[in-house]
């Protein structure tokens, strides 16, 4: 190395130990490093396997905690320095990561979330012929997740975005010799490529309009001209959006992620918590920008007025998390009830996003990993102590038997219900709450605490029906508590799920997305009662109802009561509303036509008439000329003769 090199090595170095967010390259590239250890080194060792995946995983976390301090103590916003990558014409796409509130925040809850869920799984899956290939996937699964999460442009953004539905196929159909796992596997990733081509589609509107895919630059250009989107913003807006439908499961494409549970239980815990279905949000929230453009159509619908595009992703958001609720009502696999728990609390937070809250939205899903990771975890455990029984009705009495397990999970349950005071769900679900209010969206906030009376109900009834009353099969009088690699991390996912709200992260996020926000008066454990009263009570109060109900109905029954007293909305909630045979019925059929059209017009037109109609052409005319060719000297001289005669004729004419 020469003099002029070693000079220039030495200030990177200096400059890298002197940027604390450099430490995001690290954190990026460790579970990468992991999975490229695994396929190409350790794989036919499940021990080192797991082990460079979990080391990779919480120095990552480790890493991010001390990111997320040093941007927390400093309060800097900067990106390290971006790699050259794509220069196209007028398409400039750069690899460089963002760093700023949003993403050292989701670093610390990817990465931890992610190393509890591998410590959890080298109990869970002992013993598992594909172990490492799980390890192996689950890497490759974090490293997508993290990429979306420090991505600085769209189409950085949109790379991991696929990478992550890649790894999601690996690892739900991980059981792949299950035909219902590999089914699974299949319906995600066909699923989400939909809302994915719309993504593709929004990241074009806005490249042609603002002339930059990169989030700075888009809004530098919209801070300079708010209406360089013009039209189009309610439209770009709503591609943009299609992708988080897909990723976060909202409705009309929520029908992969209940099937999702075919994967092991800590690849739900890991799909439901902080990676998959949290993409979607946080990138409505990062794109923020686009969504505040003004400009946009206002549509007009005669039964709602005038809307915009988010008020529409604000009523798909309150739907999917009501519709979702009622469906958890009648389910009876324990991972089933979680699932639709989850798809509600991602409509609650797509609706806080379209009421112009996402501060909220990301302050209930940095609450919600948490404490759905400590539930999907504990039903995980609760599986195998029963000796993988899933149905709640053939449990019962568990309370005792497991009490690791139950204090967790009752904990987890609260947070989720939002007991005030003493939980984080409380604080964020409020904050989703007010949102709605202050967005002016009445009608959006009696649905979301409709939403909140009927969650704990739900998950009430799981508590009751599987953990106290009679044991009612052999496995659950014989179930015993999981061992420590399993109850240690439901201990640890327990204490954020209260400590969490004592940080102040609501007004942490309130500070990136408005610069010049100042933190209510009379704040702490009861500020929502100070600074937001009717929302904090109406939480409360549905709280109290959905308590009492299931109380009321589900102690002591020994049969679930409801099919009974709602009859056919039993049924309906129980089949899912039917969704699945809809979209078969229709869509598949659907499909099919335009499959077997495309074929027809690939046979007849493109190979029929364009192929073979060409080839054909030129080979008839070489038949034809073919018979001119005689070899016979007569015919040439005639031949020669009349067309000497033919010139004749036409130049004397």
């Amino acid at each position: 190395m020469d003099a002029h090199a070693a000079q220039h090595a030495v200030a990177a170095s200096s400059a890298f130990s002197s940027r604390p967010e450099d430490l995001a390259w690290f954190i990026l590239l460790l579970p990468l490093i992991a999975a490229a250890g695994i396929a190409f080194g350790v794989r036919r060792s499940p021990f080192l396997s797991s082990t460079l995946s979990i080391s990779a995983t919480v120095t990552a976390f480790i890493l991010s905690v001390a990111l997320f301090l040093a941007f927390g103590l400093g309060g800097y916003a900067s990106s390290p320095s971006p790699f050259s990558w794509i220069h196209v014409g007028s398409l400039n796409v750069d690899l460089g990561l963002a760093v700023d509130r949003l993403s050292v925040l989701m670093l610390v809850i990817v990465t931890g979330v992610s190393a509890l869920v591998q410590i959890y799984s080298t109990a869970y899956l002992h013993g598992d012929p594909g172990l490492s290939r799980y390890f192996g996937s689950i890497s490759l699964f974090t490293f997508s997740m993290l990429g979306i999460v420090l991505a600085d442009n769209l189409v950085m953004m949109f790379v991991f975005w696929e990478l992550v539905g890649v790894s999601s196929y690996l690892l739900i159909g991980f059981w792949f010799e299950k035909p219902s796992a590999a089914d699974a596997a299949k319906k995600a990733f066909l699923t989400n490529r939909l809302g994915d081509f719309g993504f593709l589609l929004g990241i074009l509107v806005v490249w042609s309009a603002t002339g930059s895919v990169s989030f700075t630059e888009i809004g530098n250009a919209l801070g300079g001209n708010p209406t360089a989107l013009g039209g189009l913003a309610s439209i770009a807006g709503l591609l943009i959006f299609c992708g988080a439908m897909g990723k976060s499961a909202q409705f009309p494409l929520h029908v992969w992620l209940p099937d999702a549970m075919e994967g092991p239980t800590p690849v739900s815990a890991l799909i439901h918590a902080a990676t998959m279905v949290a993409a979607g949000v946080y990138m409505l929230c990062r794109s923020y920008v686009l969504f505040q453009a003004p400009g946009a159509w206002p549509a007009h619908l005669w039964f709602l007025g005038d809307i915009t595009a988010l008020d529409i992703i604000a009523i798909i958001g309150g739907f999917t998390a009501l519709l979702a609720a009622l469906i958890a009502f009648q389910q009876d696999d324990i991972k089933r009830i979680l699932a639709y728990s989850t798809l509600s609390q991602l409509g609650y937070m797509v609706m806080a996003v379209g009421c112009g809250g996402p501060d909220a939205a990301m302050y209930h899903l940095t609450t919600h990993a948490g404490f759905k990771a400590l539930l999907f975890l504990g039903a995980g455990a609760v599986i195998h102590a029963c000796h993988h029984e899933q149905d709640i009705w053939k449990m019962g009495g568990l309370w005792h038997r497991l009490p690791v397990t139950f204090r967790t999970f009752a904990i987890g349950t609260a947070a989720l219900a939002g007991v005030p005071i003493l939980t984080s769900g409380f604080y964020s679900k409020d904050a989703i709450l007010v949102a709605a209010l202050d967005g002016g969206h009445p009608v959006l906030f009696g649905l979301g605490v409709l939403v909140a009376a009927f969650t704990p109900f739900y998950m009430l009834r799981l508590v009751i029906v599987a953990f106290f009353g009679k044991p009612r099969t052999d496995a659950a009088r014989h179930a015993h508590e999981a061992p420590m690699a399993m109850t240690w991390p439901l201990i640890a996912l327990a204490i954020p799920s209260i400590a969490v709200a004592w940080f102040g992260l609501g007004d942490f996020l309130s500070a990136h997305f408005n610069p010049h926000f100042h933190a209510h008066e009379g704040g702490g454990l009861f500020g929502p009662f100070n600074h937001a009263p009717l929302a904090a009570v109406f939480g409360t109060g549905s709280l109290i109802f959905g308590v009492t109900a299931a109380f009321g109905i589900y102690w002591g029954a020994t049969t679930d009561p409801l099919p009974e007293r709602l009859g056919l909305l039993s049924r309906a909630m129980r089949n899912r509303f039917y969704f699945d045979e809809v979209y078969e019925a229709i869509f598949v059929p659907m499909h099919d036509m335009v499959g077997r059209l495309a074929a027809a017009v690939d046979r007849w037109v493109v190979s029929g008439l364009g192929i073979r109609g060409a080839h054909g052409s030129v080979e008839l005319a070489g038949r034809a000329l073919r018979l001119l060719q005689t070899g016979n000297l007569q015919t040439y001289t005639f031949l020669f003769a009349a067309g000497v005669a033919v010139v004749v004729f036409v130049a004397t004419k």
